[in-house]
Order: structure tokens, then C-alpha cells, then sequence
């Protein structure tokens, strides 16, 4: 899995501040992240890279972060793959003894020629003598079988170094790796076999650190074990049980997580328990408890939700997991009409440029007051696209979302009930809604899925103009807001228009009754959200009917009934495979069809015989979001492949082993558990209460000292109770189901294997 950024243009000091989260297998070695040049017509160039070990990321259990010094590529470095040998040491003639060394195969070789391949051989070296296996042409995964032979040396002390080689004809021979062995420790256990990983040349002097740059990261490893969903239901009951009681229960579990929540993990914990009710059904009346919280220790209306409170946080969180395609189809037309107008906007008289806008006519450049009035005219136009696009969008928006801007804009009315706060309960939707929602996604459309591209300096001027726009309609139009930027005053007509068409909006939005809710969540319930869905290239290997052209482009839908495609979004669409049936989704060698970006959809189709798809994506983040896709969809699936082949059977023989049986089971391993983590993901329960376990883990001696002065005040006065009369004290009971779920981790491997060993890798660059 290759995260892509975006381009920067033109500069040496580019930003990205883009984010990527990955799955990774527990058995990863490092993370490298690679800065380059990119070219519009030749390859693009490395300019450098930044490596770093698993080691390193676990030292920093926090995260790393920090300026990092680009180091030299050198290609005796850029080494990957594996290789599988059998070491023995066995009797020899006249007493002696010899070392033998089988090359049995290799997978996952670096391509070191331009078809996308390498034509290896292997160099074994021992005590001065070197021997040397056939060469494979054309293949990342030889299979050699040879078998070579050393006599040892008693006391010998030299290492066996086996060594990777990619032939060439003309120029010299590219290194893809070595593995080298104690041949003391070999003689002590007498038999060694495996596949081992290939290691770099790192015997070369490199170039001084920092003279190619440095790249700014944050990079935080999550290493968790996610125990079988019974060992979490102790700790889900007890939450749930919390947030159905809400401000009325004994315990106040909510406020004490917060209140032990330090302002970095805030956001963290509240995605994780928002993701874990969300699941449970439970989202909005967590959300309002929240809300009541806050209010509660809220006496100024205009200081509310503007802290980075857990109600703020959670609230982020809940609109991007539920909000984000209701977004897309709100703010997406006019982002994209931006993007392709490209026109210079300019409302501040100070950061005018007029060389920038070009002539008005034949003879004569804009003045700058035509400047200010043109710019006037397109902001105008693109707020009032907005705000009317958002008007008409009440009943596209999901019943759960409107439901909990019910619960916040009653909640506030009730908190603040004086004529002078009419406008507060309307401030506290559009604080959410606009503020920390729709305006984000103006400035960094990237960032919410909205575009594939940065925007250059002329269209983000654009969008940071519209974006203070929909700021100053979210409050309102106070005073205040007004008086920051008094050059925003051509906008005026429009914003006090748009705060009259917003006000109008959130009437009909929380207008919202139960009966209704349940109603639009149950018709909600029966269609089968897309996970992922986009245009792609399809040919497949056998078959008859419009699939036999070769990458014909389609429209793809997947969800999780269904990977299903049609001529064109709009038409009727046609199943192709059900998530059930899949067995792989991996990708597949450049060289197999002479395109790159290229994946395989290994599946069993009615019939129960093995079929493959060959789907072409547009570009390296479409094909990384695609295979992660298709995996979360059949994750679950019994059958799912451990091997599979990256090239295909063309002719007699796969172009990948040149293995002439086509049943072969495969030359590389499949990659079913790596993933990107997205927006949009399938919520796993399991993962989220393990999270949300390993915080509270974190905090318990907060915990306790809360525990021991509740307990020394309830000595004092009353007594808790539970149903019934009984003694009770969440807070208790929480620390005793902490003690439960660590003594399970303990005990897991000794036991029962943990359901799924879960490695994220959470990166900003």
C-alpha cells in the first residue's frame, strides 16, 4: 500500500498537511516515505527519502515528530522481497564437513529493469569461493531449485553471505539484496530453512544529511491486539448503560473520561467512543449528553462549543462518519466549478494584484476597483450557490444527523431561553454545521475527499474568501465578525441574505419528530450505502459478452452486497460479484499488461469455479483505495487465498515464476489485512472498544484518585444505588472491568489467539 500526496508546483518549500492512515501487517520492518519530482513528460525523479525502522516508530509511543533529513537514494539501498533457503550442514568425503546451501525461490524482487521486472540470479559466497545459479529472465519471482556445496573449515569464523542479482547485458549488474549467516550458529543447529528478508548494501559513505532537504512528519504506530468480542461486552454495557441514563445516572462515566482526557487525546477518544455508539444506536443520545455537560458548565452563550471540549470533538468526529456524503453532495458542485474557473479573486485592497488579472479589453488592464467588483460579483455568486444548494438539501440530509441538531438546538433553547439569545441556538447548529464543517471542507477540499488535487495559490484565495463568508453567515452576521475585515463588506447583501436562508434551513432541519426519524433510518437501513464506487477499466481473462474488450471503461459501485457496474453513474447497473464470493484483491505486475495501477479480483463465481478480474484504476490512490475497499468487504470471508500469482497465464506459463500449471497456488503472499483507514470504513466494533480499553488503561491512576475521593465523599453522605436498592458505583466497576480485560490480554496467547492482531500506522505530512 502506496499512499500518494498530491503536487505541490513550482516551489522547494512545499505544505501538504495531508493525512493517511494504514493497516499494516504486525510483521512490518519500516515505513519509507519518498519526496519527488514530478514530471509531465518523462519519469518522474527521486529527490529523496526518509526511512523509518518499526524500532524507531516504537520508541516513540506517542508518535514521531519533527523535521527528518532526506538521504540519498542509492539503488544498492532500494532493496525488497525475499528469499527462500535450506542451510545444512551435512557429512562430507574424508571426515570433513560441508555446507550446503539450497536456492529454492524468490518473491517480491525489486524491478530493476524498465518492462518492470529483473532478470535474477543469486551469488553465494563462502570462505573465497563464490558460486553463482542460473539466471531467470523477465520474473520478480524465480524459482531456482539449484543446490551448492562449501567445505567448513573448523573454527572457520567467515560469514555465508547469499546475494541477489539482477543480470544485465550491457551495463553492470543491479543489486537487489543480500541475506548473510553466522556459519558457527549454523553448525549448532545443524538445519536452517526459511524464507528470509532481503537486506541493503549499506557499506557505501553517503552523502552529508541535509543536503537535500528535510520533510516534516508526525507519525504515530498503534500496535493493538484486538481480543474476541465477548472479552468487550462488560465494557460496552457499562458505557451504554451510562450514556442511556444520561446526566441522571449515579456514575457520570462520560464526564470522568473527559475529565481524565488530556486536550492531545481528546480527539482521539472522542472518534473512538463516538465510532463504538455509533455502533451501538447510540450516537445521538451520547452526543447529547454531551451537550448537557457542556451547558452545564456553560454560562456565557457566546463562549459555547468553541473550546476543544469532548461535546466539540465528538461532534467533528460524528459529522465526517455520517455527514461526509451528505457534504459531498451539498458543497461538491460548487468546489468543482471553482476549480475549473480558475478566476483571480480579491476582496483585500492591500493584496490586489492587477499584473495577475490580465487586460479587460484590448488596450487597458483592469483598474483596481474593477478588480474588487468582479471578485465581489463571483464570491456573491458562489455564496449564494451554496446557501441555496444547502436550502434545498433538508431531506437529503441523514436522519441521524438531523435528529442530533434537534437534541443540541432544543438543548440550547432551554439552557438560554431569553429573547436576547434568540439567535443562540441557531449559532450553536451553524457552529458545528458551518464552522467546523462546511467552511474546513471549502479551504482543504482535498482533505474531505472533495478533490484530488490541491488548489493552487489562485483557487485556495478563492475558497479561503468563500470560506470566511460562510464563516461570517454561521455567526450570524454579528457586529463582531463584521468588524474583523471590514473589505469582506461587498459581500453584506449576500450574507445578510444567507443568514435569513440559514435560520430558515435549521427550522426545517431539527423540525424532525421520532416517528419520522425511525422512519427515514429504516429506509435508510435497506439500501446498501456504496463503500466505493468511481470509474474503472475492466478486462477479464475469460468470458463472454461486453466484459471480453479489453479495459473497457465502466462505472463501478461496490457495497457490501454487491460489486455491480454500469455504462455510466446514472444507468442501470449489473452485478458483477458479491463480496462473499471474493478471495483476493491484489495487485498485479506493470509488465503483465504494460500499464501500471492495474488490480485482480480473485473470486469463485456461482458455479463455485475460480475466476479472476483485471481492473485498471486512474492513478496510484485510486488503486490503493480500491484494493482497500474490496478487502474491508470480504475481510470476513472463510476462504480468502494466502498466495496468488501478480502476473498472469499467458500462453503456458505464468509472466510472473514462469510456472507452466496454472492451478499453481501463487509466487507472492496476499495482503488481505492491509488497508487504508477512511471515512467511510465499515465500523469495527471490536477495534474501537480495544481503543477506547487501551486509553482508560492509560488514565486508570486518574481513575482511581477519582474513585478514592467519590468514595471518601459517599462515606460522608449518601449512598449510590441500582435497580432494586442495591449498592452501585460505576466508576467501580469500570476499574474492575479494566483489571478483567488487562489479565485477558495477558493470558490471550497462552490461550486462545486474539481474533485479529491490528497494526495502524496514522501519518501527517
Amino acid at each position: 500500500m502506496s499512499p500518494s500526496s498530491a503536487t505541490v508546483w513550482k516551489t522547494l518549500c512545499p505544505f501538504w498537511g495531508e493525512e493517511y492512515q494504514v493497516h499494516l501487517p504486525p510483521a512490518f520492518h519500516a515505513v519509507a516515505f519518498y519526496v519527488m519530482d514530478e514530471d509531465a513528460l518523462s519519469r518522474d525523479d527521486v529527490i529523496g527519502k526518509v526511512c523509518l525502522t518499526r524500532d524507531t516508530l516504537a520508541a516513540h509511543p506517542k508518535g514521531f515528530s519533527g523535521w527528518a533529513h532526506l538521504t540519498e537514494v542509492d539503488p544498492d539501498e532500494e532493496v525488497q522481497g525475499e528469499i527462500h533457503l535450506r542451510l545444512e550442514v551435512v557429512p562430507g568425503p574424508r571426515a570433513r564437513r560441508l555446507l550446503r546451501c539450497s536456492v529454492l525461490e524468490a518473491r517480491d524482487l525489486a524491478p530493476k529493469d524498465r518492462n518492470g521486472a529483473s532478470d535474477p540470479f543469486v551469488r553465494v559466497r563462502y570462505s573465497g569461493r563464490t558460486q553463482e545459479t542460473s539466471i531467470v529472465k523477465k520474473s520478480r519471482y524465480p524459482r531456482w531449485n539449484e543446490m551448492f556445496e562449501f567445505e567448513l573449515e573448523e573454527g572457520a569464523a567467515e560469514a555465508l553471505c547469499v546475494e541477489a542479482w539482477d543480470w544485465d547485458l550491457v551495463s553492470r549488474n543491479d543489486f537487489l539484496g543480500k541475506v548473510v549467516f553466522n556459519v558457527q550458529k549454523l553448525c549448532a543447529a545443524q538445519k536452517e530453512e526459511g524464507w528470509f528478508r532481503l537486506q541493503p548494501d549499506q557499506s557505501k559513505n553517503r552523502r552529508g544529511e541535509g543536503n537535500l532537504g528535510s520533510l516534516q512528519l508526525e507519525v504515530r504506530l498503534r500496535d493493538e491486539t484486538v481480543l474476541p468480542s465477548g472479552c468487550y461486552q462488560p465494557l460496552v454495557q457499562l458505557l451504554c448503560r451510562e450514556v442511556k441514563l444520561g446526566t441522571q445516572g449515579p456514575g457520570q462515566l462520560i464526564a470522568l473520561i473527559e475529565e481524565t482526557t488530556s486536550t492531545e487525546c481528546r480527539q482521539d477518544v472522542a472518534t473512538n467512543l463516538l465510532k463504538l455508539f455509533l455502533g451501538q444506536g447510540l450516537a445521538k443520545d451520547f452526543l447529547d449528553l454531551l451537550f448537557q455537560l457542556e451547558l452545564g458548565r456553560t454560562s456565557e452563550a457566546n463562549t459555547l462549543f468553541r473550546s476543544n471540549s469532548l461535546a466539540s470533538k465528538s461532534m467533528e468526529s460524528f459529522l465526517k462518519v455520517a455527514g461526509m456524503r451528505y457534504l459531498h453532495g451539498v458543497l461538491g458542485p460548487i468546489i468543482d466549478k471553482v476549480f475549473e474557473e480558475k478566476k483571480y479573486v480579491e476582496l483585500d485592497p492591500s493584496k490586489v494584484e492587477v499584473k495577475d488579472v490580465g487586460c479587460s479589453g484590448l488596450h487597458r488592464p483592469q483598474t483596481e476597483a474593477e478588480v474588487l467588483e468582479q471578485s465581489a460579483q463571483t464570491l456573491r455568486a458562489h455564496l449564494a450557490a451554496l446557501l441555496s444548494a444547502l436550502s434545498r438539501s433538508v431531506r437529503a440530509c441523514p436522519a441521524v444527523v438531523r435528529a442530533t441538531f434537534r437534541q443540541l438546538f432544543r438543548r440550547v433553547r432551554e439552557r438560554f431561553p431569553s429573547a436576547q439569545h434568540e439567535n443562540v441556538p441557531f449559532i450553536a447548529v451553524t457552529s458545528f454545521l458551518c464552522l467546523r464543517f462546511v467552511s474546513p471542507a471549502i479551504m482543504a477540499p482535498k482533505l474531505f475527499h472533495l478533490r484530488e488535487r490541491h488548489a493552487d495559490a489562485r483557487t485556495s484565495r478563492t475558497l479561503l474568501l468563500l470560506a470566511k463568508a460562510v464563516q461570517n453567515v454561521g455567526n450570524m452576521d454579528t457586529p463582531a465578525s463584521r468588524a474583523k475585515e471590514a473589505w469582506m463588506e461587498p459581500l453584506q447583501p449576500t450574507v445578510r441574505q444567507g443568514v435569513a436562508q440559514l435560520k430558515d434551513f435549521i427550522t426545517k432541519l431539527v423540525d424532525i419528530e421520532e416517528k419520522e426519524e425511525l422512519g427515514l433510518q429504516r429506509a435508510l437501513s435497506l439500501q446498501a450505502p456504496p463503500v466505493k464506487e468511481g470509474p474503472l477499466f475492466i478486462h477479464r481473462t475469460k468470458g463472454k459478452g461486453p466484459l471480453m474488450s479489453s479495459f473497457k471503461k465502466l462505472h463501478f459501485s461496490l457495497t457490501t452486497e454487491a460489486l455491480s457496474f454500469a455504462k455510466t453513474p446514472n444507468s442501470k447497473k449489473s452485478a458483477l460479484i458479491k463480496p462473499a464470493n471474493i478471495r483476493a484483491a491484489e495487485k498485479v505486475e506493470e509488465k503483465s499488461f504494460g500499464s501500471s495501477n492495474v488490480m485482480q479480483l480473485i473470486y469463485e463465481d456461482d458455479a463455485g469455479k475460480p475466476q479472476t478480474v483485471y481492473l485498471q484504476c486512474r492513478c496510484v490512490n485510486e488503486l490503493n483505495q480500491w484494493l482497500s475497499a474490496l478487502r474491508k468487504v470480504s475481510i470476513g470471508n472463510p476462504g480468502l487465498l494466502g498466495s496468488y500469482h501478480p502476473g498472469v497465464f499467458r500462453g503456458d506459463k505464468w509472466s510472473c515464476c514462469h510456472q507452466k500449471d496454472k492451478s499453481d497456488l501463487g509466487c507472492d503472499k496476499t495482503r488481505s489485512r492491509v488497508t487504508l483507514q477512511e471515512w467511510n470504513d465499515p465500523l469495527d466494533h471490536d477495534l474501537e472498544a480495544q481503543l477506547i480499553y487501551r486509553h482508560l488503561l492509560g488514565v486508570e491512576p486518574a481513575l482511581r484518585e477519582k474513585h478514592r475521593e467519590l468514595s471518601a465523599g459517599t462515606e460522608a453522605g449518601s449512598v449510590l444505588t441500582g435497580p432494586g436498592g442495591a449498592p452501585e458505583d460505576p466508576l467501580a466497576q469500570l476499574l474492575q472491568v479494566l483489571r478483567d480485560l488487562q489479565e485477558a490480554h495477558r493470558s490471550s496467547p497462552a490461550s486462545s489467539p486474539p481474533s485479529e492482531p491490528s497494526c495502524l500506522l496514522e501519518l501527517q505530512t
